[in-house]
Formats: C-alpha cells, sequence, structure tokens
C-alpha cells in the first residue's frame, strides 16, 4: 500500500489587491449574477471568460423545474464562448454568487460538470485557464482547473 498526498496551490486576494484586468472580469462576473433565472434556488452565479484577444463573454445560471437540465454560470459562458469564438482559447474565468441576502461572503467553486468542462477546454487549446472565484472580498485564485481537479479524466485515459 503506498499513502499518496494531493495538494492544490491557490492565491487569496482582497479585491484591492487583484490587477485591474482581473477586477473588471471579476466586475463582468458579479453583474452577470443579475441575468441568472434561479426562481427555484434563489441562488443567482455569474461567470464571465476572457477570451486570448482580449474578449469577455458572460454566463449566468439557468435553472428548471426539472433540474437535471439547469445549466451553470461557467459552462453558459464557456459553451457561449466556444459556439462564437472556437478559434479562440479562453485564459481566465470569474464566478461569483449571490443569495437573496446578496453576494455571498466566501468564494463559491465550480460543480463538478463545470469543472470538467473547464478542463476539456484547457486539453482543446494546450494552456491552462486562471481560475477566479469570488467572495464579498476575498478572491481565490488558481492557474489551472487541475488544481480543483487533480484526479482527472481526459482524452489520454480513454488510451
Amino acid at each position: 500500500m503506498e499513502h499518496v498526498t494531493i495538494k492544490s496551490d491557490l492565491i487569496i486576494f482582497h479585491y484591492g489587491e487583484l490587477a485591474e484586468e482581473d477586477r473588471m472580469l471579476v466586475d463582468i462576473a458579479r453583474e452577470a449574477t443579475a441575468n441568472s433565472y434561479s426562481p427555484y434556488s434563489h441562488f443567482c452565479v455569474g461567470a464571465a471568460v476572457r477570451l486570448e484577444d482580449g474578449t469577455v463573454i458572460r454566463g449566468a445560471n439557468q435553472e428548471n423545474a426539472a433540474f437535471s437540465v439547469t445549466m451553470c454560470a461557467e459552462r453558459s459562458a464557456i459553451f457561449n464562448a466556444q459556439s462564437n469564438y472556437p478559434h479562440l482559447a479562453i485564459t481566465h474565468i470569474a464566478i461569483a454568487a449571490k443569495n437573496i441576502d446578496g453576494f455571498v461572503k466566501n468564494p463559491v467553486s465550480p460543480c463538478g460538470s463545470c469543472r470538467q468542462a473547464i478542463l476539456e477546454i484547457e486539453q482543446r487549446y494546450g494552456r491552462d485557464i486562471k481560475i477566479l472565484l469570488c467572495g464579498v472580498d476575498v478572491i481565490y485564485v488558481f492557474d489551472s482547473i487541475k488544481a480543483l481537479l487533480p484526479l482527472s479524466f481526459v482524452d489520454d485515459s480513454m488510451r
């Protein structure tokens, strides 16, 4: 038997410490929460992805009474970007959330399906995507989704 420890690195920023382009992406993700359709959970999630040419695409969660067809904000933004700009890699994604009381204090993390979708885009373009998870003032920054999905399933897993 072998015991293995898996660790992930993250950098914790306060909003004001972020680079201007990252603050802008966080602001757009927060604004995108206003486009959420979440009549069941009342949990509004917004995402903003930046493409390699600087274009920013928004996404917001869209709930459905049949919960399995609900679309998360992250995948909404990613699939929009891939459908309209398939020749451009995604370089960053910022994710923000609010409930009926306002923006959540602590950063929220993508669900497993969204993590897998982000990983697929990293694999497709052969480059990492910077992840910004937004709380009210604290932002968790990861250099790649691999930090949140260390034992991942990718194309090579099927070979």
